[in-house]
C-alpha cells in the first residue's frame, strides 16, 4: 500500500475492523486452551474446579461413565488434555481460515486504496462461514466443543435464579473483556453492509447511536445479574456479591459517558470549527470530566476487587482494619508466603490446615477477614501476615504475583478507555482501540490462572490432577478418561 497514505487510513486499509474481531475471537480462543493446558501443568486439574464435565455435548448434562450407573462408586470424567487439545485444534483451524481470508484481501488491495470497499465480500465470507460453522450441527470442527461455548454462553444469559455456579462467574468475566469486541462486530456489520465502507465508521443517529453501547454493556449486565442472584441466594449472609455487582456497576457510567461525548463534540465544533471533530481532550466540558472521574473510579475499583477478592490478597487491604470495619491483627514477619512444592503431586486442599479449625471466641472472630470467617480453613495465625502482602498458599512460583499485579494495574488504567467508543473517532484511534483491546483480552488470560488458583485454596476443593489408577487395566490413556472415587471428600462430583 502505498506510504503517502493519510496516517488515520494506513492501519484501517490493511487491517480492517472486520478482521481485527476476527483476531480477537482468535486469540480467545488460543488463551482458553492456554488457560486449561497451563493449569495442567501448573498441577491443577481445571476440568474439575471448572465443572466442565457438569455438561458435556456428547452425552448429556452430565458426562458419567456406566459405573456411576450401576452404584458401584466410580465416576470416569474426562482429563483436562481432552479439553485443551480439540480446542488448541479448532483455533489452528480457525486461524488458517481467518490469515487465508486475510491475505488474500491484502493482495487484492494492496496497491490501490479504492480497491477496500470493492474487496469487503472477502471478510464478509470470512465472517459468515465462522458463524455457520459455530452454529452447525453436523460433528465437524470440534462439535463438541462448539456445542460446549454455546451452553456456556446460554447458562450465563439464562442463568439459574437460585445458584451461580463457578464456571459461569468465569466465563462471563471473560465476556467482558470482549465487550468493546461486540460493538466493533455491530460496526463491523454496518460496515459491511451495501453503502458501507471499510474506510470510515458508520454513522449512527438517534436511537440507533445508543445500540453500540448497549452491546458493550451486555457482559456487565450479565455479571452484574449473577452478583445479585448470590447475594439473595438462601443461606448466603455476606454482603460481598452486592459490593462486586457494585463494581460492575461502574462501568455503565463508562460507557454511555462515552457514547454521548458526540454532545459534547456537536456543541463545541458550532464554538471552535470543525477541528475539535479530531481532538480526543475536551476537558472544559462538563460531561467529559464526568466521563473521566467515572473511567478513574472504575479502573481502581476494578483493579482493587482483582487482588483483594478475585486473587485473595492482603495487598491492598488496611493493616488496621478489615474488609468489613473489624480490626485485624498487624502482625507480620520476614518469610515470604511458602509456595506449593510440587503441586501436581499433592492436592491444594492437603496444604490446608487438617482437621476441623479450633474454636474461636467472640473477640478473636471479630479480627477474622471475611473469606476467614466463611472459611474456616484458611484461619491463619497471628505470626502468619507476610510482607509481600500476598496469602500464605501459593500454587504458581512467587515471581508470578508481583508481576501479575503490575500488569493488571497498568492494564486496568486502560480499561475504560477500551470501554469509550468516542475514542474511535481521532487519529490513530482505530490502533489504539485495538491495543487496548489485545491488552485486555492477555490480561484476562493472566487472570484466569489466579483465580481459578484462589478459588481452590478459598473453597479447598479437590482440584489437583489425578492420574487415572485403573487405567492401564481398562485401556484408558490419561488423554481420554480418568477414574476417581464418587465418595472422596464426601461428595458425588462437580455440582452442575
Amino acid at each position: 500500500m502505498p506510504d503517502d497514505l493519510p496516517d488515520e487510513l494506513l492501519f484501517s486499509a490493511a487491517f480492517p475492523l472486520p478482521f481485527r474481531v476476527l483476531s480477537l475471537a482468535g486469540l480467545g480462543i488460543l488463551g482458553w486452551a492456554a488457560n486449561v493446558h497451563g493449569l495442567h501443568v501448573a498441577g491443577i486439574d481445571a476440568r474439575s474446579v471448572l465443572d466442565l464435565d457438569s455438561y458435556d455435548p456428547r452425552y448429556g448434562r452430565r458426562a458419567l461413565g456406566a459405573g456411576d450407573r450401576r452404584g458401584t462408586g466410580w465416576k470416569y470424567f474426562q482429563s483436562p488434555v481432552s479439553v485443551y487439545r480439540p480446542v488448541y485444534s479448532l483455533f489452528v483451524a480457525y486461524a488458517a481460515w481467518v490469515a487465508t481470508n486475510w491475505l488474500l484481501y491484502r493482495y487484492a488491495t494492496y496497491v490501490d486504496l479504492d480497491r477496500v470497499d470493492t474487496f469487503k465480500f472477502i471478510p464478509a465470507i470470512a465472517a459468515l462461514v465462522v458463524t455457520m460453522v459455530l452454529v452447525s450441527p453436523f460433528n465437524i470442527f470440534e462439535k463438541a466443543e462448539r456445542d460446549r461455548f454455546l451452553h456456556a454462553i446460554h447458562r450465563c444469559l439464562l442463568p439459574s435464579p437460585r445458584r451461580v455456579h463457578f464456571t459461569e462467574v468465569v466465563f462471563a468475566d471473560v465476556f467482558t473483556s470482549f465487550a468493546k469486541v461486540l460493538g466493533d462486530l455491530w460496526l463491523s456489520f454496518w460496515m459491511l453492509m451495501p453503502g458501507g465502507s471499510l474506510l470510515v465508521l458508520p454513522t449512527q443517529g438517534g436511537l440507533a447511536s445508543w445500540i453500540m453501547p448497549t452491546l458493550m454493556s451486555v457482559p456487565y449486565a450479565v455479571r452484574f445479574r449473577q452478583c445479585l442472584i448470590d447475594y439473595r441466594a438462601p443461606g448466603n449472609t455476606s454482603s460481598r456479591p452486592l459490593y462486586n455487582a457494585l463494581k460492575y456497576a461502574t462501568s455503565f457510567p463508562v460507557i454511555y459517558l462515552s457514547a454521548a461525548q458526540r454532545i459534547v463534540v456537536s456543541e463545541l465544533q458550532a464554538v471552535k470549527g470543525d477541528a475539535v471533530v479530531h481532538e480526543a481532550w475536551h476537558g472544559e466540558h462538563a460531561l467529559f470530566r464526568l466521563w473521566l472521574f467515572a473511567a478513574v473510579v472504575n479502573s481502581l475499583y476494578s483493579f482493587w476487587w482483582d487482588v483483594t477478592h478475585d486473587w485473595g490478597f492482603d495487598l491492598l487491604v488496611p493493616r488496621s482494619f478489615a474488609s468489613e470495619g473489624a480490626p485485624r491483627r498487624p502482625h507480620r514477619t520476614s518469610s515470604p508466603p511458602r509456595p506449593l512444592v510440587l503441586p501436581g503431586l499433592y492436592s491444594p486442599v492437603a496444604m490446608l490446615t487438617p482437621g476441623p479449625a479450633p474454636a474461636l471466641s467472640d473477640s478473636s472472630k471479630e479480627s477474622l477477614l471475611p473469606h476467614e470467617r466463611e472459611h474456616p480453613g484458611l484461619r491463619r495465625s497471628p505470626a502468619s501476615w507476610h510482607p509481600f502482602g500476598l496469602r500464605p498458599k501459593l500454587l504458581f512460583p512467587l515471581p508470578v504475583y508481583p508481576f501479575a499485579i503490575v500488569a493488571d494495574l497498568i492494564l486496568r488504567l486502560t480499561w475504560s478507555a477500551k470501554l469509550s467508543s468516542h475514542l474511535h473517532t481521532y487519529t490513530d484511534g482505530d490502533l489504539v482501540i485495538f491495543c487496548f483491546e489485545l491488552a485486555e483480552v492477555v490480561r484476562r488470560w493472566m487472570w484466569v490462572f489466579i483465580r481459578v488458583e484462589w478459588e481452590i485454596v478459598k473453597e479447598g476443593k479437590d482440584g489437583h490432577v489425578r492420574s487415572p489408577p485403573l487405567g492401564p487395566t481398562l485401556g484408558l490413556g490419561d488423554e481420554d478418561y480418568e477414574m476417581v472415587a464418587a465418595n472422596q471428600n464426601g461428595h458425588d462430583g462437580p455440582d452442575g
